[in-house]
């Protein structure tokens, strides 16, 4: 069984694929929001760039920042839980909702901002490997409002055996993927659109860009571990 040398969980190797591909990534986001692919009519990356100073910077968030049918859609991959992670999550929405209310705009004009993590770690005391937040009043649960919205997946909980029609546990386990025995799996479902998406994997991972963008990672991570055996 062939271990991949690089997996989906690379923040860096998540980011590319999308941004190189975004059809790759309307579809996981209309699979997401429970969407039908082509209704999304309005689509755009607001942050596709990547470059080496960012990637040397312990503190950089890889993540990828939508606009989806005038909604913003931020999506992340989050390998170790640093903690402190809701409060992370909530304050990274609080920063993209009020920064998208043009000046002398009514507050009505606010977008629907949702909030999509991708853990490699398990976050909550139960066995659903999805979870999904809005503000609900405690008693009622009545909805504050919907532009809100937080989704959580995490990685460990999702079972190994997939249904072929389940195209979200299909995603999932394509990010779960450590063996090229699973991506061969994921690429005979018929009907889905992983045999593109580990195209994508094949030919980014084979690319000179990333694999650069990858060594300064990496030597990044190693000057940080040995400046604190240092100190």
């Amino acid at each position: 069984m062939e271990k991949l040398q690089y997996t989906f969980k690379n923040d860096i190797l998540f980011k590319m694929v999308f941004v190189k591909y975004p059809h790759l990534l309307k579809s996981l986001v209309a699979v997401i929001l429970r969407i039908e692919t082509k209704s999304i009519t309005a689509f755009e990356i607001l942050n596709s760039e990547m470059t080496p100073e960012s990637v040397r910077d312990k503190f950089c968030r890889l993540d990828i920042n939508m606009r989806v049918n005038g909604q913003l859609v931020d999506i992340e991959m989050q390998v170790t839980n640093e903690g402190n992670y809701p409060e992370r999550v909530m304050y990274y929405w609080a920063r993209e909702y009020s920064s998208a209310l043009p000046s002398g705009e009514n507050y009505s004009q606010l977008p629907r901002t949702l909030v999509i993590s991708i853990m490699d770690f398990r976050l909550f005391d139960c066995a659903e490997y999805h979870s999904f937040f809005q503000p609900l009043e405690v008693t009622r649960h009545t909805l504050l409002s919907d532009k809100m919205g937080f989704h959580f997946f995490e990685l460990p909980k999702v079972p190994a055996e997939f249904d072929q029609k389940d195209e979200l546990l299909l995603w999932l386990s394509l990010f779960n993927a450590r063996t090229e025995e699973d991506l061969e799996k994921l690429n005979r479902t018929e009907g889905s659109i992983m045999s593109e998406a580990i195209n994508a994997y094949r030919i980014i991972t084979a690319s000179p860009e990333y694999r650069e963008l990858e060594r300064l990672r990496e030597k990044a991570k190693h000057d940080e571990a040995q400046a604190l055996l240092a100190a």
